[in-house]
């Protein structure tokens, strides 16, 4: 019954968003609701959906403060010379424009951050994709695509919950899972250079030249707010935050917060300029941090009211006798679906013990079936349940429902490449 009613509020919440039946922030609240209320569960719906904002709330705050971080930066101008130099390489070829789109996203996903990749790709490519007149959701698709091969980071978030659930250290889990990492980089920018041949057959090669492509990116659209004599300190304080959350010297909110505010007190020391800064990213933060909250009503109320449990279990349950020896390719393929369903955490907290434990019955190294799970992470990135991915679709002023119908089959052959490159290279068992 539980299982049922998880399985039916997760199908009701994506019909509703994906045919703008309801906006999303809208349907994370009202659709969980309705179904712990038609489950029963209506004595114990509040503190569940409070413990599910109390869950989130870390992340809520992380977004807001490292919305403003890095919009101080970008104001400043940090990433104007490696935007500068990609820009004046794509000029204004569509196909030259996505490639480079991948390369930049790729690169700055290696702080593991989602947040950070989306706030200065789109920052800096976005105005230039209106300027070609490319279509933006095709900036956001690449952008998903690239932080979603490079989630798997150690200090992204999934490695790290692997390797705790299952006791396990970075060897184990994640240096053997590299070289399907490098399949999934390449896959993304195969994906990017079709998609630019699409945009370019649209639309052609429009002749501009490189002193124009500066002027209208988007890192140099406020002469005034450029602080080029700062840019070696913001540098070192943007590398010392970067070693910082990858250290863990504190709680990744907590060094968002004090970044932000050794920041704009460096670069714009007089408070009325600090106010205009705050201001004018807070439209686009509040938007962000709001969906953030309502997804922890969703999460808060499948996880309370354990449909998420009984989901797994059906699940895992249904796995036939004779694919026990298989079941670490079952498990990298079923990871995109679970991840996408649920939480990372409920996921990796959750069910891979159990999958792990099923594994050990047929003689598998519940590394294995650690490396597996990582393999769905592209889709995961396209959950409703990821609060970053709003920020992505914010910034391009497009629909989640918009992002998920045209990138999520790119995102499944994403998957589909490093899981056939782990099999290959005997990552995981067959």
């Amino acid at each position: 019954m539980l299982a049922t009613l998880g399985f039916l509020m997760i199908i009701v919440f994506m019909v509703l968003i994906m045919t703008k039946r309801l906006s999303a922030m809208i349907a994370l609240m009202v659709v969980p609701v309705v179904f712990a209320l038609f489950g029963g569960f209506g004595k114990e719906m509040g503190p569940m959906a409070l413990e599910g904002i109390k869950s989130v709330a870390p992340t809520g705050i992380m977004i807001l403060f490292a919305i403003l971080f890095f919009g101080i930066l970008i104001d400043a101008g940090v990433f104007d010379p490696i935007i500068s130099t990609i820009l004046k390489l794509v000029k204004g070829d569509p196909v030259k424009i996505a490639i480079g789109t991948a390369v930049l996203a790729l690169l700055i996903s290696l702080d593991g951050d989602g947040t950070t990749t989306y706030m200065i790709t789109i920052s800096a490519m976005l105005p230039l994709y209106k300027r070609i007149g490319m279509k933006p959701l095709v900036l956001a698709g690449i952008a998903v695509s690239s932080s979603g091969v490079m989630n798997l980071l150690p200090w992204g978030g999934p490695t790290a919950r692997a390797m705790t659930a299952l006791h396990l250290e970075m060897s184990d889990i994640f240096t053997p899972v590299i070289p399907s990492m490098v399949g999934g980089v390449l896959f993304v920018l195969f994906m990017a250079y079709l998609l630019g041949r699409k945009e370019k057959k649209r639309i052609g090669v429009l002749e501009i030249d490189y002193s124009t492509l500066s002027e209208i990116a988007a890192t140099t659209a406020d002469d005034y707010l450029k602080r080029p004599k700062l840019i070696i300190v913001n540098y070192l304080l943007t590398i010392l935050l970067l070693v910082a959350l990858i250290q863990e010297v504190l709680p990744s909110t907590v060094l968002f917060m004090i970044g932000f505010a050794i920041a704009i007190t460096i670069n714009y020391p007089n408070l009325k300029e600090q106010k205009e800064r705050i201001m004018h990213y807070a439209d686009n933060a509040l938007s962000v941090v709001s969906m953030v909250f309502a997804a922890g009503i969703f999460t808060g109320i499948l996880s309370g009211t354990k449909m998420v449990d009984a989901m797994a279990n059906i699940m895992i349950s249904h796995i036939p006798s004779a694919l026990g020896p298989h079941i670490a390719i079952i498990t990298a393929i079923i990871s995109a679906p679970f991840t996408f369903f649920m939480s990372n955490d409920a996921f990796y907290y959750g069910v891979l013990p159990l999958l792990a434990k099923a594994a050990s019955v047929y003689g598998i190294d519940p590394a294995a079936i650690g490396r597996a799970s990582l393999l769905g992470q592209p889709v995961h990135l396209l959950s409703p349940l990821v609060p970053s991915t709003y920020l992505l679709v914010g910034m391009v002023g497009k629909d989640f429902g918009d992002l998920q119908r045209s990138f999520l089959k790119w995102a499944c052959a994403s998957s589909a490449v490093m899981i056939l490159v782990a099999v290959i290279l005997t990552i995981i068992p067959f």
